[in-house]
């Protein structure tokens, strides 16, 4: 699969971390309105599998709790919102609204294995309470733990970029 140039090109700074910080928070709340849509979604389906009756009766005695099924399709969920926008224009909605970038070192947007890489280490990152993104603080070229492993960049645009 090629890689496809992001617009504008560029040499770019790295983001700093409140910019960053402030585009998670935005990208936050959208998540946790995706979660919820999936999550009454989900409780429809089990609606029309169970009957309301017997679904309520299972809610209220706690068999619903710690749900594998919906905790992964939540989990996957999630992977989607940040896949989708990381590798088709590297920027979530609240990364448009900041002005930050993720791509790779040559301007590209990066491959759907480097999306599942910092995913995946932003969780281990926010685990860790907070320290793969305090890294920033420490790094000469200012990467997160999330940057490090996926071999990609968050870059600041520049403020007076007109997009195509």
């Amino acid at each position: 699969m090629s890689k496809h140039l992001l617009r504008p090109q560029g040499e770019f700074p790295a983001a700093g971390l409140i910019r960053r910080l402030a585009a998670m928070f935005y990208d936050f709340l959208l998540c946790i309105a995706l979660l919820i849509v999936v999550t009454f979604i989900y409780k429809l389906i089990l609606m029309g599998f169970y009957g309301e009756a017997q679904l309520k009766q299972l809610s209220d005695s706690g068999a619903l709790d710690r749900d594998p099924l919906l905790s992964s399709l939540l989990l996957l969920s999630l992977f989607g919102f940040f896949s989708k926008f990381w590798t088709h224009n590297g920027q979530t909605l609240g990364m448009q609204v900041w002005g930050i970038r993720i791509q790779n070192a040559d301007g590209t947007a990066i491959s759907l294995w480097q999306a599942l890489l910092r995913f995946l280490v932003a969780i281990a990152s926010w685990l860790c309470l907070g320290l793969g993104f305090l890294w920033i603080l420490w790094d000469k070229d200012k990467r997160s733990w999330h940057d490090i492993y996926s071999d990609s960049r968050t870059v600041q645009l520049p403020k007076n970029v007109h997009k195509k």
